[in-house]
């Protein structure tokens, strides 16, 4: 059996923030892996996940907690191409932007998870302030990225 980034991502369900002053040590070394800003776990992590997960199986990651950053990661595919394993979804949040080519704006990053009538499904870090899976509308996707090809 293959392990994918998926699964790993999965691992980590229920792992969420600590209110106050604490900080889960877990968020803080997904935070810290490529920014040293952070100091508290209250802040936007997803981007923070979706790179700890890459870094753990050697996958292409944008280095960055920036959730739009990761439209420059991987190969673009449609959003009705997607499947779990392998593949990222990125979305316009807070009112931002529309166009995929602004990476500086609010934005959220999480692995697709599913696609049926109440949106798309993402399974990642920073939803409602835990890791878990959560549905999101498709007019909000930016654009979908597979970071590994099957068989690779």
């Amino acid at each position: 059996m293959r392990i994918m980034a998926y699964d790993i991502a999965l691992r980590f369900v229920g792992t969420s923030e600590v209110p106050g002053r604490a900080a889960n040590p877990m968020v803080m070394a997904m935070l810290k892996l490529d920014s040293e800003w952070p100091e508290g776990d209250e802040v936007p992590w997803c981007s923070g996940f979706v790179n700890f997960v890459c870094w753990l199986l050697r996958l292409p990651r944008s280095k960055s907690l920036r959730a739009r950053s990761w439209l420059r990661v991987g190969r673009p595919i449609a959003l009705e191409d997607a499947r779990p394993g392998w593949d990222v979804v990125i979305l316009n949040r807070a009112g931002g932007p529309d166009d995929p080519d602004v990476i500086d704006a609010p934005g959220h990053v999480a692995f697709f998870a599913g696609l049926d009538d109440r949106g798309v499904a993402l399974l990642g870090g920073n939803q409602s302030d835990e890791v878990g899976i959560s549905y999101f509308p498709t007019k909000d996707v930016l654009g979908v990225r597979r970071l590994r090809e099957e068989g690779v």
